[in-house]
């Protein structure tokens, strides 16, 4: 799992050209869901080798709760490490982007319902894949009396837009641009947060549109 999360932490690819760090990455993106909630990790097979993972979260105080100690470590870890290590000139750009605009661009999400976020390796990635890790995660939530769910997902150029989203149920919340892509990607980046109710079930049912005259 730490692995695929550093193999797929720059838009899909390999982080290790934005930050090189890998094992504090994945230290800062996995600790809580594989130290607290591995049971609501799910991963993703092809072939049976594990090409993908959805990590999820059903208890929102306990993560945040988490966050607030070990983040405090983490940063500790990464200025000891930017200097023992000789970071190159992007990790640190990086490093300043979490410490100075991270909290201003991370776009907002309801604080006290569970969430997930998800990763798959470009062989893995298909719609198939996607609908069944979320569709698996959304039947937990539903047999554990969750009535609502958040997510947050990369968008950029024509990938992911709001019409996707929609035919499944979902809403987009919040949406912001993220700057720290801009020396290594040639468009514009944005992360969104999603709601999708499911009081009525968990289903990923397709939302038809109707057609224009």
């Amino acid at each position: 799992m730490r692995r695929l999360c550093a193999d797929t932490g720059f838009l899909g690819r390999p982080i290790d050209p934005v930050f090189e760090d890998r094992e504090l990455f994945a230290d800062y993106l996995t600790g809580y869901y594989l130290n607290l909630e591995p049971d609501a990790t799910l991963v993703c097979e092809v072939n049976g080798v594990v090409m993908g993972y959805l990590m999820g979260c059903r208890r929102p105080i306990r993560n945040q709760t988490y966050h607030a100690f070990a983040n405090l470590w983490i940063a500790a870890r990464a200025v000891y490490r930017c200097f023992a290590r000789n970071y190159s000139a992007s990790s640190r750009e990086f490093m300043r982007w979490i410490a100075f605009n991270a909290w201003r661009e991370i776009p907002a999400a309801p604080r006290f319902i569970p969430h997930f976020h998800i990763n798959l390796l470009a062989e893995a990635r298909s719609v198939r894949n996607t609908r069944l890790l979320i569709q698996s995660f959304l039947e937990l939530l539903h047999r554990a009396g969750h009535t609502q769910v958040c997510g947050q997902m990369v968008t950029y150029e024509s990938r992911r837009n709001d019409e996707l989203f929609e035919r499944y149920g979902f809403r987009v919340m919040h949406r912001a641009e993220i700057t720290k892509y801009r020396r290594s990607f040639p468009g514009r980046v944005f992360l969104s947060t999603l709601v999708k109710d499911l009081s009525a079930g968990p289903a990923l049912a397709v939302v038809r549109r109707p057609r224009r005259p």
